[in-house]
């Protein structure tokens, strides 16, 4: 089975960045990038040494649910082009592991899905969730801070 990374909707990218206000009525934070890990979820690139990035909460989900997790994450404070779905984990994954999840299309956890993996198996595993067609999409979040990075989907 093919899979593919992908970044943020372009589209829910911009109706945030209309606002200015994160998941919880915020004021996104803005901060310039001193060259340190500033991942933008959107073109899941670094954002630039000099660069403003935005820090927000975001619940990656179109509904409102208990599973809907809520965390932070950073995105390019310019707009920048959305990341091409990949195969390929983004470069913004160095973390030596994460934590990987299926998701049902009701946009809720499968249980027994949740696993801290090792950064480099984690397109196998998201490769076998996504056999069971239960799963809806697969997500990568933070290991240590639950932060989401991307989505995994079926190519």
């Amino acid at each position: 089975m093919k899979i593919q990374f992908v970044g943020l909707p372009t589209d829910r990218v911009r109706a945030a960045k209309a606002t200015g206000l994160d998941a919880y009525g915020l004021p996104f934070e803005r901060a310039v990038s001193d060259g340190g890990a500033w991942p933008c979820r959107h073109c899941l690139g670094e954002t630039p040494i000099g660069e403003e990035y935005l820090a927000l909460a975001w619940r990656p989900f179109e509904g409102l649910n208990a599973y809907t997790e809520t965390g932070p994450l950073f995105l390019c404070a310019e707009d920048c082009a959305p990341a091409t779905p990949s195969e390929r984990p983004p470069k913004i994954l160095r973390s030596p592991q994460y934590l990987v999840r299926g998701y049902t299309a009701d946009e809720r956890i499968l249980y027994g899905t949740g696993h801290v993996v090792e950064t480099p198996n984690i397109a196998r595993y998201a490769q076998e969730l996504l056999e069971n067609p239960e799963i809806a999409f697969v997500d990568v979040r933070s290991a240590a801070n639950n932060c989401y990075q991307c989505r995994i989907e079926r190519a």
